[in-house]
């Protein structure tokens, strides 16, 4: 028998060679098998190649014939979607339950790729071929990203892979028939003959890109797909600022046990009753809250002594002077007053009759934070000091100050309802108007079409490693059913590092107003918000327009971050986790507006405009 094969392969090799040059280009087989003198050695990479030549050597025939066809094969960015259908002829396929099929990517290392597929109907499929009932579940359609494949959410690793269809169906009484096969001839999908994408990764220590192409391998007949690696660093210690934001030694020195040694030695000074600082890691400039409580401190022509603190980011490095500076105005103030996550205060012992009071930057209370997360990826070790010297803490409603208690690891008792205060401008119809002319006459393209805008949180466990992954969206979709009559604007949360680009040929639809500050002033002139977990939902429902919540990883949110209510039945809009549903709401009006007011009514105490002057009269004047 194996002389037999041998002699058979021979002959096979002397007809390969007889293939010539054609227009200066030299075609060659790729040879699965390597023909000795008494022996036939199967290269591993090939096996699959290597099988169905054997078998006709061997005068073997496949005793079930396969039969199948990729319908429907398109990529967004690094997102692939297929459909198709897969059978073997005779095997019945009537029971969905007894039928199993995979997308199948195999390295030329030998890595394997497994992606389960969904079973549809054959009817389902858009397909003209007349295909018999007893394969009535041999259709499959699934939509992969290849940029969040693994199992740590890393994009697919550098390697070149062939894509195979794998079928199982078992019969019962019988066995489980199983066929691996090509996807057949997809070189029609591909426009140009490739697909190229980009693939990134983000976490504090970690950055990295890839590419991904898509070509079509002619001799196996299938899609080819090959990842490579662009970068891999660690941004920290990257980029021309990184010598001025390394710690050395001596600086974490002064930065942790110099620091709290002058706070120490600065309380015994007297505490300074109309002093009042601002201070925050996470702005360099007055806004938000900020500047709302600062404004009406301002115009009360108060006695006061105001210092502003401000630094970008946690990760700005401080001077030794703005250290020193730091601990001096901490000990010595009777008003602290914070809008965010502020590291360097937490440790200290906040003295007797001094508040130290936290204006959250959010409204209401969605996605679990703080100590609401013990337990969870990303979430603070049960000894951890953050927030838990508050004296006070603002909220929007008496229903969310338990949760807000919790986050923090304060009494109840220190959360106060006052109402939010940059909320206060959605009381203000002067205000209002003047935002949208001033827009308008900024920005003439916005006038005449409807306004749609993206306002989706980042991805990641905080700033150092937050993230969004834009090829979630299909632009091209959207702009081809929107563009008559809308367009469309960004506003990517700040601390998202990924770069995004608006492709050329949609820039009369799509527009980049992330870096534009307050998205509060964005939201007048809004028609349609679309978000996901951010809490500018609670914000935009008082205006009582539609929104559209975006949530493409609504199951993997759940498991890792979670939320204080059900994400289903507290969404004051209807959830999309495709772009085509996001479409279908959008043309059918389907905004499910009855969700907003019993929405409001929980979530916000009082609606009047004034939530500035509870804050400076409960938590400040009082207290004088």
């Amino acid at each position: 028998m194996l002389k037999r094969i041998v002699r058979k392969l021979r002959k096979r090799k002397t007809s390969a060679s007889s293939n010539v040059v054609n227009n200066d280009v030299e075609y060659s087989i790729d040879k699965p098998l390597e023909i000795q003198k008494d022996r036939i050695i199967i290269n591993k990479e090939k096996l699959n190649e290597s099988l169905p030549i054997l078998n006709e050597l061997a005068g073997k025939i496949e005793e079930y014939i396969p039969h199948r066809k990729i319908t429907h094969l398109t990529w967004n960015g690094p997102i692939l979607e297929i459909e198709g259908y897969f059978y073997l002829e005779n095997i019945s396929m009537q029971n969905e339950d007894l039928v199993k099929k995979r997308l199948v990517l195999i390295s030329s290392n030998g890595l394997k790729v497994s992606i389960p597929l969904q079973d549809v109907l054959i009817t389902d499929i858009n397909t003209s071929d007349e295909i018999s009932e007893q394969y009535s579940w041999a259709g499959f359609k699934s939509k992969i990203n290849f940029a969040t494949i693994t199992s740590h959410n890393r994009p697919l690793p550098e390697e070149n892979y062939r894509l195979f269809l794998e079928l199982d169906v078992h019969v019962l009484g019988d066995k489980i028939y199983k066929k691996s096969f090509p996807l057949g001839n997809i070189e029609h999908f591909l426009d140009n003959g490739f697909h190229s994408a980009k693939m990134e990764y983000y976490t504090a220590r970690k950055e990295m890109k890839y590419n991904l192409l898509a070509t079509y391998d002619l001799p196996l007949k299938t899609l080819k797909i090959t990842s490579s690696k662009l970068k891999d660093m660690d941004p920290t210690v990257m980029g021309l600022d990184a010598d001025e934001k390394q710690r050395g030694v001596f600086y974490r020195l002064v930065h942790k046990y110099c620091f709290s040694l002058t706070y120490k030695l600065c309380k015994m000074l007297p505490l300074k009753e109309k002093k009042v600082i601002f201070a925050s890691d996470s702005r360099s400039e007055m806004s938000g809250n900020f500047q709302f409580v600062f404004d009406e401190l301002l115009k009360r022509n108060l006695d006061y002594d105001y210092h502003l603190l401000l630094k970008k980011g946690v990760d700005e490095k401080k001077s030794y002077k703005e250290i020193f500076t730091l601990a001096y105005h901490l000990a010595t103030a009777k008003y602290i007053i914070l809008d965010d996550f502020y590291p360097m205060i937490y440790p200290l012992k906040i003295r007797p009759g001094a508040e130290l009071i936290q204006l959250w930057h959010a409204v209401g209370a969605f996605k679990t934070f703080g100590f609401s997360r013990l337990g969870r990826p990303g979430g603070p070790s049960p000894k951890s000091k953050n927030h838990r010297n508050y004296t006070k803490a603002i909220v929007s409603s008496h229903n969310v100050a338990k949760h807000y208690a919790e986050g923090f690891g304060i009494d109840v008792d220190k959360v106060v309802p006052t109402g939010i205060p940059r909320t206060d401008v959605f009381f203000d119809k002067e205000y209002q108007e003047n935002v949208r002319a001033n827009l308008y006459e900024e920005y003439p393209f916005l006038k005449g079409k409807k306004i749609i805008m993206f306002a989706p949180t980042f991805r990641g466990n905080g700033q150092q490693s937050a993230h969004y992954p834009m090829e979630v969206l299909n632009l091209e979709k959207l702009y081809h059913e929107l563009k008559d009559e809308y367009v469309f604007l960004f506003k990517i949360h700040p601390f998202v590092k990924n770069e995004f680009s608006i492709p050329y040929q949609y820039s009369d639809f799509y527009y980049d107003f992330s870096s534009y500050r307050e998205i509060n002033d964005l939201l007048f002139i809004t028609d349609i918000l679309i978000t996901d977990y951010s809490s500018v939902c609670f914000e935009y429902a008082l205006l009582n327009k539609p929104m559209i919540f975006f949530a493409f990883d609504v199951e993997e949110y759940v498991r890792t971050r979670d939320f204080y209510y059900d994400y289903h039945s507290f969404i004051p809009g209807p959830l999309a986790k495709t772009t085509e549903q996001m479409i279908d709401i959008i043309q059918k009006e389907d905004f499910k507006m009855e969700k907003i007011e019993p929405f409001v009514d929980y979530f916000f105490e009082d609606l009047d405009g004034k939530s500035t002057e509870r804050v400076v009269d409960q938590l400040i004047i009082n207290n004088i």
